[in-house]
């Protein structure tokens, strides 16, 4: 089961922290994947951040860490940029979508909604309370915010 850094959190949200260079390594080094939000402006720098670009990286970064990276198009700039990347990265665009297919063939479920085989279930702990409970084992993988804890 893959188990997915929300932003790098480890222990609940880091408003702080979250998206940054740092947190993705650390939460890498500790053995997790990590979701990360990415922004391109118009000219091809690509950014790290959910609600606005805020950590330039560049390509290589994404492409030393590809294997832990679950990457978020945050604008279709982004989108567009990766096709040319499919091959090595995994990446995917949603908004408020109930889910997006990745581009290595993993389905993304919006949070609250239901899951099947090869589905990564995102944030169920904002739904439900229970949530280590709850989920079902034919889901492929989890995303939170709180992954240090299961």
């Amino acid at each position: 089961m893959f188990k997915i850094s929300h932003r790098g959190n480890l222990s609940g949200p880091s408003l702080s922290l979250e998206n940054s260079p740092s947190q993705i390594d650390n939460a890498i080094n500790e053995s997790y994947d990590c979701e990360v939000d990415i922004y391109i402006n118009k000219d091809k720098h690509i950014f790290l951040g959910h609600d606005s670009p805020n950590y330039e990286i560049d390509l290589d970064w994404l492409l030393d860490r590809k294997n832990h990276l679950w990457i978020h198009c945050k604008n279709l700039s982004a989108l567009h940029y990766f096709t040319e990347f499919r091959d090595q990265l995994n990446f995917f665009f949603h908004d408020t979508d109930q889910y997006a297919l990745t581009s290595k063939g993993f389905i993304w479920a919006y949070p609250s909604q239901s899951f099947q085989t090869n589905t990564i279930v995102v944030l169920p702990e904002i739904f439900d309370e229970f949530w280590h409970i709850n989920i079902d084992s034919t889901s492929i993988g989890i995303c939170s915010d709180f992954i240090g804890k299961i």
